[in-house]
């Protein structure tokens, strides 16, 4: 069945889009989205768009108290609808129509990167509703959590989850795979055997294959 609820990474940052339905059902299924990896989303912020949908800002708000349950905010309301935008703006929150370049990017299904050039260190976090690119080594202790790939160009051995918001299709590729746990979409790889030193280690590709995470060599 097709979801009525759809959370995407856009070069502005997540986007929550609210479909048609029933509003109780509706933030239910948002609640369960959110609920798939919490981590990701605390503390973020979200732009929702409800197409040409009119929202009252009482209906806005019960949707921001689902959000403010994982500490996430409400930065934007994206709607075609005149009602809609006025109920945000009651509310303080920035309100416009969708643009024709978003409605194209998401149609497309585009999406956008972030580039670390660095080595990631103990306690730091990347996190970011695209893919994630590392120059350098991630240190045990460091985590990446993304929506989509994570590519790193050096030694992996911190904690990643490659796509966050449900894509069990992302990848996480590295010059050394060896994390200190591994998670793509819903699947999760704890103490993988990659975290043995290798000799002659190469680069690797994490993927899900049926119900495991499976590594392979990364080749073109």
């Amino acid at each position: 069945m097709t979801s009525s609820v759809k959370i995407k990474g856009t070069r502005d940052g997540l986007l929550v889009s609210m479909g048609a339905g029933d509003l109780p059902l509706l933030l239910a299924e948002l609640r369960t989205q959110l609920n798939r990896s919490p981590a990701f989303f605390q503390g973020g912020k979200v732009a929702l768009a409800f197409g040409s949908r009119p929202m009252s800002s009482a209906e806005l708000q019960q949707i921001c108290d689902v959000l403010n349950e994982l500490g996430i905010s409400i930065w934007a309301v994206i709607s075609q609808s005149t009602t809609t935008r006025a109920a945000a703006r009651e509310m303080g929150l920035v309100s416009a129509s969708p643009p024709e370049e978003s409605r194209s990017d998401l149609e497309a299904g585009q999406e956008p990167a972030v580039i670390a050039r660095r080595t990631l260190r103990s306690g730091q976090t990347v996190r970011y509703p695209g893919h994630v690119v590392v120059v350098g080594d991630v240190n045990p202790g460091a985590e990446i959590i993304a929506g989509g790939d994570i590519i790193v160009w050096g030694k992996l051995r911190g904690t990643v989850h490659a796509g966050a918001l449900g894509d069990d299709t992302a990848v996480v590729c590295a010059l050394q795979l060896q994390p200190m746990q591994l998670r793509i979409g819903g699947s999760i790889a704890r103490s993988p055997e990659h975290n043995r030193p290798k000799q002659g280690a190469r680069p690797e590709v994490a993927r899900v294959r049926g119900e495991e995470i499976v590594a392979e060599p990364w080749e073109s």
